[in-house]
């Protein structure tokens, strides 16, 4: 009985030095750090890996280095034009101080989700309707800067802010459905005219091409027949130079006597038609050639002493 008694104390013995020593000895993995409490006072934060804490004096916290995100649920905010609209939204934030995450703030993840909401609602409600709606980027910036100006003293960094969703109330909704299919109308308008007018363009323009070829091709020919009818003229007339070169130089080539038997041949050609003629032969006219003289002179000189 008392050796039944006494296995059992040396288990339970066993047992208890297996606790301690298991609470005493911590494996922390790269992507966390472990800050330690001894009696109350933080003595820093440990880790990467093997980390020996003294049993019931110290106390470990993890605190985790990854990236985190919150996702915040939609949220009711008004503008400054009094639209009520619902905003939902991602933070993307990580801790940066493990030992501020512990002693300055209970629970970070409600603290910055709870600055995130009424940040949202302060920035909306600086801004109309069309802004929140057409001005995401510049949202998701000023509430990254807002949240991490108040995260910064508990050692959280925000590194983004993402808008997912913003819900306008059903009646602006419906107007912008109605404005939208409006403007689609006049872009569709539009675009039919812009067709029309560069259609009108490209037919004028062909137009135009066509006159201007056709205009030149006048031109030219033109130019070819003025340039064939100069090649003609200037043929015809090489013709003619060539033909009076030819007679000139066969009459070089004629006496006297050829010249007087052509002369009586062509008066007897004259003869023979049954036709009256009168011929004149060349020597008659040399014999009259003094007397006209003369008498040219006797009127002149009638005409001085008049």
């Amino acid at each position: 009985m008392e050796s039944g008694t006494s296995l059992a104390i040396g288990a339970a013995v066993v047992i208890f030095a297996l606790i301690i020593i298991g609470s005493a000895i911590r494996i922390v993995p790269e992507y966390q750090r472990l800050v330690v409490l001894r009696l109350g006072r933080a003595l820093g934060a440990k880790g990467p890996g093997l980390i020996i804490l003294i049993p019931v004096v110290d106390r470990g916290i993890k605190v985790d280095l990854r990236e985190i995100y919150l996702d915040v649920q939609p949220q009711a905010a008004i503008t400054r034009d009094n639209a009520s609209i619902s905003v939902d939204f991602y933070i993307y934030m990580k801790v940066v101080d493990p030992m501020a995450s512990v002693i300055q703030v209970q629970n970070f993840f409600g603290a910055s989700q709870g600055i995130a909401i009424t940040t949202l609602r302060a920035v909306v409600g600086e801004m109309l309707l069309d802004d929140v709606l057409a001005k995401r980027e510049e949202i998701n910036e000023v509430l990254r800067v807002k949240l991490d100006e108040v995260t910064n003293r508990w050692g959280i960094k925000v590194t983004a802010v993402e808008i997912r969703e913003i819900i306008p109330p059903r009646d602006i909704q419906e107007a912008m459905t109605r404005q939208m299919s409006a403007e689609r109308d006049r872009r569709a308008v539009v675009t039919e005219a812009d067709g029309k007018r560069e259609a009108q363009i490209k037919v004028a323009e062909g137009e135009r091409q066509a006159v201007i070829l056709r205009a030149e091709g006048d031109k030219q020919a033109a130019i070819l027949d003025a340039e064939g009818a100069r090649q003609a003229q200037m043929l015809r007339a090489e013709g003619y130079a060539e033909a009076l070169n030819r007679i000139f130089a066969a009459a070089k080539g004629v006496d006297s006597k050829t010249m007087s038997l052509q002369y009586l041949e062509a008066l007897r050609d004259l003869g023979s038609k049954d036709s009256t003629k009168f011929v004149i032969p060349m020597e008659f006219t040399r014999l009259v050639q003094p007397f006209l003289g003369h008498a040219e002179r006797s009127m002149e000189d009638r005409e001085r002493s008049a």
